[in-house]
């Protein structure tokens, strides 16, 4: 699949999630072999106005290229010059948000509103198409009505004014992330287009990303929720579309995971923040293991890499005690 003139080398593509990809997340997909990453959705407003906080979320590193920087907005020159700036930062992409359905993000007729007018989106994709050279890609919903027709009308324009790729969440404004995605809108919107189309919604396992792309002929499949704290879920998806059997993830791997976790947070955010965020993000790696519940208890004060490193060294021997004692309950037996 190529995006423009860039090649991805698997159909798998992890999805802008506001607070959550920033980059230590991003280098966890990647190092699962996720072919294309995206940002976090950042303010074309507050990156042009030198946002401390905005300018951090377009840190990078080479290990995550092919990178795709997502912007919102609703101002076509401030969306194009923020895009010029990103292109100037070595971005590989510029996304326009499109679908974001937070009532703060709508007020300011950015994301899912943009919608519900199709012409001023079309100014936008103009000005940003002309303002960038590198590929420009979109994500869009249903719209606000569950038929899609604003949908199909927007990836019309959006194929029209250059656009080289378009991802679709196939849920209205309305739904944001309740009910179930229709992967028919999906199927649609790719028999109308001659540009990539990547499914978005649903997809929870690699079996789920098989059937998506048999099911609606789209070119890559797009992850978001499924993969918080379980990047293995894109070498799994790889495995599964190769023809491959999916491997269930060793109890030693998802430790790996965790740690790189933390030094990648702590490089990016320095320990004092890092630490912070650690105290609620690393329990989303511990979702469906043995002792999960307590786990997250116990990283609730974590001051320091040294602390986080003891209490995931502390978490996994409890799991392996309480394995070598199940076995030897069983012999017993």
């Amino acid at each position: 699949m190529k995006i423009g003139p860039i090649e991805l080398k698997n159909p798998t593509v992890f999805a802008p999630l506001a607070g959550i990809s920033n980059l230590p997340m991003r280098l966890l997909a990647k190092s699962a072999g996720c072919a294309l990453v995206y940002t976090e959705m950042i303010s074309a407003n507050g990156l042009l106005h030198g946002s401390t906080k905005t300018l951090q979320l377009l840190a990078s590193t080479p290990q995550e290229k092919p990178l795709a920087v997502q912007l919102f907005g609703s101002d076509p020159g401030l969306l194009a010059e923020a895009a010029r700036r990103v292109e100037a930062a070595g971005a590989d992409m510029i996304d326009i948000n499109f679908g974001c359905a937070v009532k703060k993000i709508l007020k300011s007729g950015s994301g899912a509103a943009l919608m519900r007018d199709l012409g001023h989106a079309e100014i936008i994709l103009k000005s940003v198409r002309s303002a960038v050279g590198i590929p420009l890609t979109i994500k869009i919903r249903t719209g606000w009505e569950p038929s899609g027709a604003e949908a199909l009308h927007l990836a019309r324009i959006a194929r029209d004014c250059g656009v080289d790729a378009i991802a679709v969440h196939p849920r209205t404004a309305r739904q944001a992330f309740g009910g179930r995605a229709d992967w028919s809108l999906i199927a649609r919107i790719k028999a109308a287009l001659d540009i990539p189309v990547i499914g978005n919604g649903d997809v929870t396992t690699a079996e789920d990303a098989a059937r998506m792309l048999a099911a609606t002929g789209c070119d890559a499949v797009m992850v978001g929720r499924a993969a918080i704290g379980n990047p293995f879920i894109f070498s799994q998806m790889i495995d599964r579309l190769a023809g491959r059997p999916v491997q269930n993830v060793a109890m030693a791997d998802r430790f790996a995971v965790m740690s790189a976790y933390v030094d990648a947070s702590i490089r990016h955010l320095g320990e004092t923040t890092a630490c912070h965020m650690l105290r609620s993000r690393l329990g989303w790696f511990a979702k469906g293991m043995p002792q999960a519940a307590q786990f997250r208890k116990t990283i609730r004060h974590i001051s320091s890499r040294a602390q986080a490193e003891e209490l995931l060294m502390a978490y996994h021997q409890s799991i392996l005690q309480e394995r070598a004692a199940r076995r030897s309950a069983a012999y017993q037996a």
